[in-house]
């Protein structure tokens, strides 16, 4: 399939910068710790001109990952997460239940497809290529179970996109012959995921219900569930944009799209501020209160990556209009 090149770049320099950031931040935080300052600050490093070693700052998160990663594959895959105290893994409907948390949770390896694109930036190029057999080989989205549609909308199917991706990448590498039997299986995966998603947009506003069953799609119970948060309808757009664009398929970013364009439309016009929770029906808001927390704080994050990701000046304009109040 032919990829747009642009497209791809984009994703990987975004996937590629949070990942850093991520490690850089609480890796500088453990150098903190192990310096036994309670009073010093990340700014009073920088302020004290002092000299951190990058290279032993990035081998630890290299290492700190690695530790988790093995431990989830040797103790709970192919369940969704490990219990660090049991070591075991977490099953959906063997686990006892932990309420609406379980929702991020379909028996699909969560935890192995949320982490596959980082193998990729850690140059662990050959247990990148084993996961993805493994992912491709025993993930079935076939399954009887309800799910957060925001979860895993973000951790799977964003995961599958960037380890497709990554794939493509790694395949096009000169310096071994790696991933040659690669042919968009998780690209294929992702629109799957996608397509089960799907008729949780089938409401009046087109901004999504919270909840979809995999297998049976927006049961009566679940359609009667219909106030939802800010950040669940309007954090959807950079995976089902790329999905769009990579498979072809034009329904994916014309759903996301129309949903955060309606939430834009509801926002209070003398503020530009958002509720929190809003009826995805008649529009309502059900919690006026606005933020940057819980329940709303996606849906500005989002605003800007899709600007950096699809250069569309309507999303810029948007967060901008939110970063000057």
């Amino acid at each position: 399939m032919q990829i747009n090149k642009k497209l791809k770049d984009q994703v990987v320099a975004c996937l590629i910068f949070l990942i850093n950031f991520c490690c850089f931040f609480f890796d500088t935080n453990a150098y903190l710790q192990e310096n036994d300052n309670e009073n010093e600050t990340i700014s009073d490093l920088f302020n004290k001109n002092t000299v951190l070693n990058k290279t032993e700052l990035r081998n630890k998160a290299h290492e700190m990952f690695m530790h988790g990663y093995r431990n989830y594959m040797e103790h709970a895959f192919p369940h969704d997460e490990l219990m660090p105290l049991s070591c075991k893994g977490r099953q959906r409907g063997v686990t006892p239940s932990r309420g609406d948390v379980d929702d991020a949770l379909g028996n699909f390896s969560l935890t192995l497809v949320d982490t596959l694109d980082t193998l990729v930036v850690l140059s662990e190029f050959d247990e990148f290529e084993r996961a993805v057999k493994l992912a491709i080989e025993q993930i079935s989205f076939d399954s009887d179970l309800t799910v957060s549609v925001f979860e895993t909308n973000i951790r799977m199917v964003g995961g599958l996109i960037s380890a497709h991706l990554m794939s493509l990448l790694v395949k096009q590498r000169e310096d071994k012959q790696r991933m040659e039997w690669y042919s968009d299986q998780l690209l294929k995966m992702a629109t799957d995921l996608a397509d089960r998603l799907l008729p949780a947009f089938n409401s009046t506003s087109g901004v999504p219900y919270s909840r979809i069953n995999l297998k049976k799609g927006l049961l009566p119970s679940l359609k009667r569930q219909h106030d939802t948060c800010t950040a669940c309808g309007g954090t959807m757009i950079l995976e089902w944009a790329a999905l769009s664009r990579l498979s072809g398929r034009p329904i994916y970013e014309e759903k996301a799209r129309k949903a955060m364009d309606f939430l834009w439309a509801q926002r209070h016009r003398g503020s530009d501020l958002m509720g929190t929770v809003l009826n995805v029906n008649s529009g309502d808001w059900v919690r006026l209160e606005s933020g940057i927390g819980a329940g709303i704080d996606s849906y500005y994050e989002y605003t800007l990556k899709a600007y950096i990701l699809l250069g569309d000046d309507d999303y810029l304009y948007r967060f901008n209009k939110v970063e000057n109040i």
